[in-house]
Formats: structure tokens, C-alpha cells, sequence
């Protein structure tokens, strides 16, 4: 080849030069139509072209306003179909999220007959009084009650307030529930009251009269409707098995000695395994005397003033508590379930896991109408109440196989100190191993390797905290006519979750800010439910003092020389702003902003002593820029002293809110790793035998769990990963 061309004259390698340049303008024009849709390139399938790498390598150092970026943070659309399940996915998500690769096999959800299929359109004036109250509506026919250690209710994520041993409060059912703490615990009553008891829960179903059970749980939630109330209720009637079970198995009680048990894993013989029969009482649920049945089954008394949790790991579990979204009565996950071989389509003796089947349950798929996922604020509790079934599983498991787990390897007196044991303790613990994530072994291993990296690598580089946009078309273009991202989010975990694998191989692939010696990242959920990823970023060359100002930018771009920047940094990089403007603003402690705004003005970047530099934040007459933003529906005028510091080039691509900082110090990961310094809320729980410890049960007590957090481990998706 390069005998050929050195014997070539000049035209003849000008015309090479010319193909070659033709050529290469060809494929990037094939790439550009390839991403036309909103296609990113899915790095993760294979190693990245040289020629793209070199493209983006050290952009995040030489940011150009005129270049489109943006094909970097696209996802793709949603639009790979699993070839077992029919489930939709985006193109950088796992094969076997939705069903094990067909291990998991789930019948379809029937849709509705009216009038319930009217109400969950959410088109009609009824329909979205109905979707915006459901929670308040599925209370009113709810057969068992819905507790938890702690219900927690605030400014960003009002839950109930008011918790009795019965249940939830009546009065509070107009408020959903969002984030809970501890155990979720769902309890069942007796068929009958006592005479001078009200009717609750499944007992109102047994009032003979059709006026006064429709007076009963109307005065159960303020807000709802009696005509759709009533319609329900007939529906209900109508079609829920579970209903005609309990009334038919009432007939047949005697007196009040005798009890209904609902098997916790017997099916109606010759149905379908997820279906009710009524007639086929006899294997579903008995009439006895006695004590014949087992500890998962559910147990009923004609009138008795105690209460019966229901175990998690019943098959009736979700539809006694949720009727409006298991309008027959279907059964739900039970202990017995077992995985299918794809190949074969028969049961394999390998059973099926909690999490498997209710992230196949939650999935999206195009040819089936999945009505749960229309159901809003029912869903989002539906989701937590899920999840901590799914954590209990786990939790049980490690709590019955401690031997297994070998305990006794970490039963010593270090461990009795550390939790505030007696020493007469040692040898009676229940141990949370570090493979728990989010466990505190866990957290204290991570905080090692952590720590293990700034001892070999130094101080990290950048420490960036990507949080998850609402406003991502990726998100609203998957939402139901009348829905808002607060009421999917499943969506918000999935496209969060892609977009921050997008960021890492931004940084990490395609070395933007040069070539990465090792990452780490930790997951984390806002008080209103969105996600958020502090990442920490060791480089191997180091950014130098005077790199700074090309990475980090703490000030408003022009507005006339890159429109789209200005637009991303003055709806997501803009402090408050907080102080005499806005004095109730979240930041604000004992009268002064706990982040430290307004900062100054410094024409330069200088190097601060906090592990942070004081950035460039340039005056109007030093060439800054300065803005109007809305403030309690008041214009206030905002300059560079409310900018919080971010990298344009990331900012441009995500569109989201992305702080970048340059690190000075070792500070940022102790940040990253709080939950390691940060101890239990020991006012929210008591220990009642205080001569053994109990790891398992502290950190139930003490976890809480919000619906987009649910989402995401349902799915089995790791809050903290780090690699060198």
C-alpha cells in the first residue's frame, strides 16, 4: 500500500483523499439516520469504535455550543420486544428483566367490564375524580386492613398519618401513601362484629342490606362518590370470587367456634391454577374445630375480637387488599410457584422468587392492556407493598439460614460493642451478612473500597450527582392520557436507570473528561421519590488548577450564542433562589441558607480549603449574564452568584440537574458512603428482648422504602457499583 502510493501523483491521491473523505462523510451520515429516532448507540454490546472514541475523547475539556451532543444521552425508544413475554423494553436493558429469558410465565390480567374499564380510561370528568381518588375508593372495599412500623407523612410525600393496630386511620384515606418504614403488615378480622362493634373491612360485605353497606363505606373516605361507590359495589359482588367464597363459607359455619381457613396453597381442583370457583369450596377454604391448618393460611372466626395477619407469602395476599386491582379475586405470589422450562414449556422443580414475578406483573406490553399500570397513586402503594414483600422473602431466608451463612464467623465481642450488646449476647446474634445490599455490613465494605481506591489512586477527580428529570420525553411519551410522572413511577426508575448507564459510558467509554482509572457510584432516593446517582470519577491524567474552567462552568450561559444550555441551566442549575426572597425554601436553617447562596463573585477560579474550589463567577460588568426566574409567581432577577456548578457538555446532553465539582480532598466520599456514619433512628423502634440482637429485624425497623426505590430493586437493579 504504500509503495502504490508513492508512486501515485498528486492529482491521483487527491482523488483517494477525496473518496476516503466521501466515504467517511457516508458513514456518519448512516449513523446520524441510524440515531434519527432517538437511538443511542448501545456501547454495551460490544467494544466502541476507535473512530467515535477519538471523536468525543477530552470534549467535556473543549465544549462547542454548535455541536448536537445530544445523540449521546438518547436511550432509544422502547421498542425491543422479549420473544417469550411480549414485553417492551429499551434497547440497554437486560434480556431477562421482564421473565428470566421464559422461566416466568404469568397469565394476563383480564381487563375489566364496565363499569370499572369506564373509570380507569381517565378521560371522562368521573373517571379522573375516580383515578385521582382510587386509593380512597379501593379503601372502601379493602377485606384487609393496611399497616406498617411507621407511615410517614411530609411536605414532598404526604403519606397516612394516623396508624392504629386496626389499620389505618378512616379518616386519613384521602391521603396516598408514598414511602413507609419498617414492616408493612396486612391484618384480617372476623366475619361478624359484635353487637355494639361498627362493620370494618370484610365484615361490611356481610350487611344484608344494600343501603346500609353503602352508608358504611362511604363513611369510610371522605371524597367519594355514593353513585360510584355503588356501582362498585355491585360489580364487585358480582364478579369478585373471593366475595362469593366468604359468603358461601359463612352459610356453612354453625357457630361462632367453627373457622374458615383459607389454604395457603391448595388451588380448586380441575380449574385453572389462578382461578376461583366458589362451588369448589371444599379445597379452598374448610369449615373446622380445631387447630388443622397451617401457619401461612389465612384463618377466619365468625365474631372474635383478635386480628390475624395475613402471611406475605399467601396466595390471596394481594387480592384481599387490593380488590380494585384484582377485581376477581386472583391469586397473587405464593411460596409454591415454580419456574418453567422455556425449552419444554413444563415446571422445573426450581421454585419462582417473589421479585421475578412482580417484575414480570409490572411490565409493559403493547398487545395486552395492563390496567394496574393506570391506576396512579394504587399502583405507587401497590409497588411499596410489593417490594417489602419482596425484601421479606430475602430476609427470611438469610434469617433461617444463619448456619449456612456461617454467623458464627462474625459472633465475637467487636460486634457486641458495635451494637450496644451485653456481652452475655455473644453467641445468641442474628446476622445481616455484606451480601445484603444496603445492609450496614454492606455499606461499611463499600466505604473500605472506597477508601481502598483514594489510597491507591489518590483523590477522585470530579464528583457529579446526576438526578432523575420528570420531564424527559423518554418518560412522558409512555404515560397514559391524563397521567403525570408521579403516577408511573416504574417508568422514572427505568429511563433514570438507562440514562445514568448512558452517563457512564459518556464518561467512562468514550473518555469525554479523558481516560478513567477507576469509578465508583452510589443510588440514592429524593423526599419526593426521584432518584439520584452521586458518582465519584478517578482520571489518570489529573484536571489540573487551570483545566477547571473548561470542565465546570458555575455561571448562566448566553443566551443568544447557545440557546438550548441557557435553557437546560436556568430551569435546572438555579439555586433557589432562598434567603429574604424566598425564606420558607428548604435550604433554609436558622434563617441562613444551608448550601451556602448567594455565593461571591470571583473573576477566577480559586482553590478553596472545604475540598471544593470557589469557581469563576463573574459580575455583570466583568462580562457575567443574569437572568428573570419566577419566585412565588414574582419575577426576581438571578445572576452568577445563584449557579450551581455544572459541566456543560453533560448538562447540554441529559438535560437534567447535573453537579459537577471538582474534588480537593477526601471529603466527597465520605458523602457518598453516609449510610455508614449514619446511625439508626433508635427512637422509632424498641428491642423486646434486649439479651439478643437481632440484625435482620433493626434494619427492617429502621429501612424505608419509597415506590421509585421499589421499582428499582424489583427489578434487581444494584444502588452502588464501582470498577477500576
Amino acid at each position: 500500500m504504500l509503495i502504490s502510493r508513492r508512486n501515485q501523483s498528486e492529482e491521483q491521491r487527491a482523488q483517494v483523499n477525496a473518496r476516503g473523505r466521501a466515504v467517511y462523510r457516508e458513514r456518519r451520515a448512516q449513523i446520524r439516520a441510524e440515531f434519527a429516532d432517538n437511538q443511542r448507540p448501545n456501547y454495551r454490546q460490544g467494544r466502541v469504535p476507535l473512530r467515535l472514541r477519538d471523536q468525543m475523547e477530552h470534549v467535556g475539556f473543549h465544549y462547542d455550543p454548535d455541536c448536537d451532543y445530544s445523540l449521546h444521552g438518547a436511550i432509544g425508544a422502547m421498542d425491543i420486544i422479549c420473544t417469550h413475554c411480549n414485553a417492551a423494553k429499551f434497547r440497554g436493558e437486560t434480556a431477562g428483566m421482564c421473565c428470566s429469558s421464559g422461566k416466568v410465565k404469568l397469565p394476563a390480567l383480564e381487563p375489566p367490564p364496565e363499569p370499572l374499564h369506564s373509570l380507569l380510561t381517565g378521560e371522562s370528568p368521573t373517571s379522573k375524580h375516580f383515578l385521582q381518588n382510587i386509593q380512597a375508593y379501593n379503601s372502601c372495599f379493602q377485606m384487609t386492613s393496611f399497616g406498617a412500623t411507621k407511615i410517614i407523612r411530609d411536605s414532598f410525600m404526604p403519606t397516612f398519618k394516623v396508624i392504629t393496630l386496626h389499620g389505618i386511620s378512616s379518616e386519613t384515606f384521602d391521603i396516598f401513601i408514598l414511602q413507609i418504614q419498617g414492616q408493612i403488615y396486612h391484618r384480617a378480622g372476623s366475619l361478624i362484629p359484635f353487637a355494639d362493634a361498627d362493620y370494618q373491612f370484610l365484615q361490611i360485605y356481610f350487611i344484608g342490606n344494600e343501603n346500609d353497606q353503602l352508608n358504611q363505606r362511604c363513611n369510610i373516605a371522605t371524597g367519594t362518590r355514593r353513585e360510584i361507590v355503588l356501582n362498585l359495589q355491585r360489580f364487585l359482588n358480582e364478579h369478585n370470587e373471593l366475595i362469593r367464597l366468604f359468603k358461601i363459607a359463612l352459610d356453612r359455619m354453625p357457630s361462632d367456634n367453627h373457622r374458615i381457613v383459607i389454604r395457603a396453597d391448595k388451588m380448586p381442583m380441575g380449574q385453572h391454577a389462578r382461578r376461583f370457583n366458589a362451588p369448589t369450596i371444599d379445597e379452598v377454604a374448610i369449615v373446622i374445630v380445631g387447630e388443622q391448618f397451617e401457619s401461612r393460611d389465612i384463618v377466619l372466626h365468625r365474631r372474635n375480637e383478635q386480628l390475624q395477619r395475613v402471611s406475605e407469602l399467601h396466595r390471596s395476599y394481594d387480592a384481599l387488599q387490593y380488590p380494585i386491582l384484582f377485581w376477581r379475586g386472583d391469586d397473587g405470589y405464593h411460596i409454591n410457584m415454580r419456574l418453567i422450562n422455556p425449552t419444554t414449556g413444563q415446571e422445573t422443580s426450581k421454585k419462582l422468587s417473589a421479585m421475578n414475578f412482580y417484575s414480570c406483573r409490572i411490565m409493559i406490553r403493547p398487545q395486552e392492556d395492563n390496567y394496574i399500570l393506570k391506576c396512579r397513586k394504587l399502583f405507587n402503594q401497590y409497588l411499596v407493598d410489593m417490594y417489602a414483600k419482596i425484601e421479606t422473602e430475602r430476609l427470611n431466608f438469610i434469617r433461617f439460614n444463619q448456619a449456612k451463612l456461617r454467623s458464627e464467623e462474625y459472633i465475637h465481642l467487636r460486634d457486641a460493642v458495635m451494637n450496644d450488646a451485653n456481652v452475655n449476647s455473644i453467641g445468641r446474634l442474628t446476622i445481616l451478612p455484606a451480601t445484603y445490599i444496603g445492609s450496614p455490613r454492606h455499606m461499611h465494605e463499600y466505604a473500605q473500597d472506597a477508601m481502598s481506591y483514594v489510597r491507591h489512586y489518590g483523590r477522585p477527580d470530579l464528583f457529579i450527582t446526576f438526578t432523575c428529570n420528570p420531564k424527559w420525553n423518554d418518560i412522558k411519551c409512555h404515560l397514559f392520557p391524563g397521567q403525570s410522572t408521579t403516577d408511573r413511577h416504574d417508568l422514572t426508575a427505568r429511563v433514570f436507570r438507562e440514562k445514568q448507564k448512558a452517563m457512564m459510558d459518556l464518561i467512562v467509554k468514550l473518555r469525554v473528561f479523558g481516560e478513567v482509572r477507576c469509578w465508583m457510584y452510589s443510588i440514592e432516593w429524593q423526599k419526593r421519590g426521584l432518584p439520584h446517582a452521586h458518582i465519584l470519577i478517578w482520571l489518570v491524567r489529573k484536571i489540573r488548577p487551570d483545566q477547571i474552567d473548561k470542565v465546570i462552568s458555575a455561571e448562566i450561559p448566553d443566551e443568544e450564542i447557545d440557546p438550548q444550555l441557557f435553557d437546560v441551566v436556568t430551569k435546572n442549575r438555579i439555586h433557589g433562589p432562598c434567603g429574604a426572597i424566598n425564606p420558607t425554601a428548604p435550604c433554609m436553617i436558622d434563617n441562613k441558607c444551608s448550601k451556602r447562596y448567594p455565593r461571591a463573585l470571583v473573576d477566577d477560579t480559586i482553590t478553596g480549603n472545604d475540598g471544593y474550589p470557589l469557581y469563576r463567577r463573574r459580575s455583570a460588568e466583568d462580562g457575567g449574564n443574569s437572568t428573570v426566574i419566577k419566585v412565588r409567581n414574582q419575577d426576581v432577577d438571578v445572576d452568577n452568584r445563584w449557579v450551581v456548578p455544572y459541566s456543560p457538555l453533560l448538562s447540554k446532553i441529559f438535560e437534567a440537574h447535573i453537579n459537577v465539582e471538582y474534588c480537593n480532598s477526601v471529603k466527597s466520599i465520605k458523602y457518598i458512603c453516609k449510610y455508614v456514619n449514619k446511625g439508626s433512628d433508635m427512637a422509632v423502634f424498641g428491642v423486646a428482648d434486649y439479651q439478643s440482637i437481632d440484625e435482620i429485624q433493626q434494619y427492617q425497623m429502621g429501612r424505608y422504602i419509597s415506590s421509585n426505590e421499589a421499582t428499582m430493586y424489583n427489578r434487581a437493579q444494584h444502588d452502588h457499583r464501582g470498577q477500576h
